[in-house]
């Protein structure tokens, strides 16, 4: 019995546990969902819940909590691409300088309240994004406080949606799985470039040696 419970944790069988909260860490149900959202107590990965607005959307997060609906904008793609690169640049920049190195960090372009503008950030050491997460919480951006949590998604493929991937989604953006989007070729390019620079100063014999004399 062990082991068949084993096999289905955080499945779709899986009649206790969400499914949809293990796989994605955010569930549209939230706290009123019937099955239990077991949030991590470690994990590489943190969530920053709907931080992301994209200038053409007309949900707008409120103080109390929600969003509510505003006259929309009629950015250009070209516009809204440039929003998006220069927006997720300075949040991986910052974030990677003061916590630690990144693995991986995407954006979501849902539309649901429970994925709205999510943002995940997976780093390489455990450490690091419980670190991130307890500094983060007390800070702001864009005139909106931060809200971080530890999160359960360690891989974001299988969170993301394949058929928005195909532009075959017919969810538009209400889907339940993540609508990942996407960087321009030159930022990520860049973001690339910078973190191999910093895997190659973490191995040099100068920075091991300052690693053990804080150990």
């Amino acid at each position: 019995m062990a082991e068949y419970l084993a096999s289905i944790f955080g499945t779709e069988k899986d009649k206790v546990n969400c499914s949809f909260y293990f796989k994605i860490g955010a569930c549209r149900h939230g706290e009123r969902c019937s099955r239990v959202h077991n949030k991590p107590t470690f994990s590489q990965t943190i969530l920053l819940k709907n931080l992301y607005l994209n200038p053409n959307n007309n949900a707008v997060p409120k103080p109390e909590g929600g969003f509510e609906q505003h006259a929309g904008n009629n950015y250009t793609d070209h516009e809204v691409q440039q929003h998006f690169d220069e927006f997720y640049e300075e949040v991986y920049t910052e974030v990677e300088d003061k916590y630690g190195e990144i693995e991986a960090m995407t954006v979501c372009d849902n539309l649901g309240e429970h994925l709205i503008g999510n943002i995940y950030i997976k780093f390489r050491y455990e450490r690091d994004a419980e670190q991130a997460v307890n500094d983060l919480n007390t800070r702001w951006f864009d005139h909106k406080p931060i809200y971080a949590e530890l999160s359960p998604v360690t891989d974001f493929k299988e969170a993301s949606c394949r058929q928005y991937e195909l532009g075959e989604c017919m969810r538009s953006g209400f889907c339940n799985f993540m609508h990942i989007k996407t960087l321009s070729p030159d930022i990520k390019k860049r973001l690339r470039e910078r973190r191999k620079r910093s895997r190659s100063r973490s191995r040099s014999p100068a920075r091991r040696n300052n690693n053990n004399r804080r150990r």
